[in-house]
């Protein structure tokens, strides 16, 4: 079985902690990490715009992430979300169970 980290970019910290909460809730994720405090340089609109923004890193099965990604979608504010996910490679056995006994099946 393979697992994926899915980076999320949010407009403040309680839209990153509430995507996060929905997602674990629905066990699309284990766990989510929120990070308050990011400032971000980006291409909108024809021009360089700069926000504060939160982060949102979900731990999940990759055969969920589909699933996961089209949920954040309908729960974010944004026209085009940051959702990113990455295979994690390798890691602690335990942790990987943990994820599998806590997310469900896709």
């Amino acid at each position: 079985m393979d697992f994926s980290f899915v980076y999320i970019t949010a407009n403040d910290m309680a839209e990153a902690q509430r995507i996060g909460r929905v997602l674990v809730e629905e066990r699309l994720a284990a766990c989510a990490n929120c990070i308050d405090g990011m400032k971000s340089v980006y291409w909108w609109e024809g021009k360089i715009d700069e926000a504060a923004e939160a982060v949102c890193i979900v731990k999940t099965r990759s055969s969920l992430v589909d699933t996961l990604a089209a949920r954040v979608k309908a729960l974010h504010s944004y026209d085009v979300p940051c959702i990113v996910a990455m295979k994690i490679d390798n890691g602690n056995p335990a942790f990987f169970q943990w994820i599998r006994e806590n997310t469900r099946d896709a």
